[in-house]
């Protein structure tokens, strides 16, 4: 258990009074320590199931204002909850040194079959201006992509409606991006619209023609599946 693990490496460590240290076991037990030579403002708050520790702030305030964020905001999937617990803290004062960096790793709750597949989310920010502001466009793509995969499965698997789905999602996302317009518009093409998919396969080509050589490339891997005339008209664009 948490407690019983942390007293353990408290009672055996002989710098112990400079150390923090958090624990959250596999039954969600949480305990933490912070060594009374911690630089102030150090403090820790031990949650169900989540604990918040934090050295050297600029006041008092930021650790009861990361709990309290974390603890009101449970309706967000547990990587949004930490960013707008983090955000909550740099509102209330921070670091008293400033910002430099951010870190955001979410694993599985259940034991994967591969160890590479264990990490869910594993977004880093080692040197920034705004390392947050960079953690939430980050996490941002992240979730983008997540429909942009999807949608690639949809299309493997034929499934064009599906496909066409998660890619608008993704745009909507990110709406000047020009890989998932491009998906997009051969999710259309698949999906019997090509007329639809023609202004969006020009504005892709116009802004770099790579993608025009790409799509030639498709129908070989049985991933742009139109006519032949269809085909020329989309290339001509």
């Amino acid at each position: 258990p948490a407690p019983d693990a942390l007293k353990k490496i408290i009672e055996s460590d002989e710098g112990s009074h400079y150390r923090q240290v958090a624990l959250l076991d596999a039954r969600g037990n949480v305990k933490v320590f912070t060594g009374a030579g911690c630089i102030k403002y150090a403090s820790h708050f031990e949650g169900h199931g989540f604990s918040v520790q934090a050295n050297m702030m600029l006041n008092d305030a930021v650790v009861p204002a990361i709990a309290a964020a974390f603890e009101n905001s449970d309706n967000l999937p547990l990587a949004e909850r930490i960013v707008q617990a983090l955000l909550a803290g740099q509102a209330a004062g921070g670091d008293i040194r400033g910002k430099q960096s951010a870190v955001l790793l979410v694993v599985s709750g259940t034991v994967a079959e591969h160890p590479w597949q264990d990490k869910m989310i594993d977004l880093r920010v080692d040197d920034a201006e705004e390392p947050l502001r960079e953690l939430v466009r980050l996490l941002k793509v992240h979730r983008a992509y997540e429909h942009m995969n999807k949608g690639d499965l949809a299309v493997e698997k034929g499934d064009m409606r599906q496909a066409l789905f998660e890619y608008e999602a993704a745009e909507k996302m990110f709406p000047d991006n020009l890989e998932m317009k491009y998906w997009k518009a051969v999710a259309l093409a698949n999906n019997g619209k090509v007329e639809q998919s023609l202004a969006i396969f020009s504005e892709v080509f116009r802004k770099d023609n790579n993608w025009r050589v790409l799509t030639r490339r498709l129908p070989e891997s049985r991933l742009l599946n139109v006519a032949d005339d269809d085909l020329d008209l989309i290339l001509k664009q």
